[in-house]
């Protein structure tokens, strides 16, 4: 039931709320909900009092999560802890939903990698790209397909200011958000007869933890509430987001130029950030 405070609040929803509810209700699931952009996303949906499956690898603190938003919003919450990197992750997720009337997905779960190419990690590079894009493609379809049995539903699909060219020093991370994004554009056409919306949302770097895990060190980041509210309020409405005035920024700025330039002009972006690997490496080297 919900308390007297969750009542006092549902009369002092905004519109964007009341639209996620009405369109995408009453479940969604978030993946990657332990943290950054996806937490953030979660605590959004849960002040539109859309109920929450929340997913990630980190089950003590998805619990955690659950507790909290069901006492604050007097929403349900199921959570589910997995690792998409694995096989079958997808496949848990999809068994562990069937008997929910799930009306949203947020694809927020994922990682970077940065530095030399030649210096990664093959098995690190592999789980990313599982996790980037072949666990995204299997919830897209399968969710997909729902959604249209459904008739309605959405999906927000996280892509980057960098999946729109390539990028040295995170060449492959560039190249999996690049996926998402040409994957979401797509669908956001081919699904749209069926009352499917689809979004691709690109922000700049942001402040997620996201930095630290890949090894990078940013000198500009936006905050997690500078990405997800304008991501919720942008889906049904276009194919594509840049949340936050940094994100439109970078990616503005570089329009005009030839798609060569581009990667030229992020490479040497990316570089700033990385400089720290080289010189960390090259002082291992020199110890030995």
């Amino acid at each position: 039931m919900l308390n007297i405070n969750s009542v006092l609040r549902w009369q002092f929803w905004g519109s964007w709320q009341k639209r996620l509810y009405t369109r995408y209700g009453p479940w969604a699931v978030v993946t990657g909900a332990s943290s950054g952009i996806g937490r953030e996303m979660a605590l959004k949906l849960a002040e539109a009092r859309l109920n929450l499956v929340l997913t990630a690898r980190s089950q003590e603190v998805l619990e955690q999560m659950a507790t909290d938003l069901t006492n604050r919003y007097g929403i349900e919450v199921r959570v589910i802890g997995l690792d998409l990197a694995l096989e079958k992750g997808v496949e848990t997720l999809e068994v562990a939903t069937q008997d929910l009337d799930v009306g949203l997905l947020i694809a927020s779960a994922g990682f970077g990698t940065s530095g030399s190419f030649l210096n990664s990690l093959l098995e690190q590079e592999i789980e990313m790209l599982n996790v980037n894009c072949r666990a995204l493609l299997g919830l897209s379809w399968y969710f997909g397909q729902r959604f249209a049995k459904r008739g309605g539903g959405g999906m927000v699909l996280m892509s980057s200011i960098v999946g729109f060219q390539g990028m040295p020093f995170a060449a492959h991370y560039a190249a999996t958000k690049a996926y998402v994004q040409t994957l979401a554009e797509a669908l956001y056409v081919e699904l749209a007869p069926m009352g499917v919306d689809v979004l691709a949302s690109a922000p700049a770097p942001t402040n997620s933890g996201f930095a630290s895990r890949a090894g990078m060190r940013m000198s500009m980041a936006m905050n997690l509430a500078d990405v997800a509210e304008p991501t919720l309020n942008a889906l049904g409405r276009k194919s594509t987001v840049l949340p936050g005035l940094l994100s439109k920024l970078l990616t503005y700025s570089l329009t005009l130029l030839p798609r060569w330039a581009r990667v030229r002009i992020m490479g040497g972006v990316m570089d700033g950030m990385t400089k720290h690997q080289r010189r960390d490496k090259k002082l291992e080297l020199d110890k030995r």
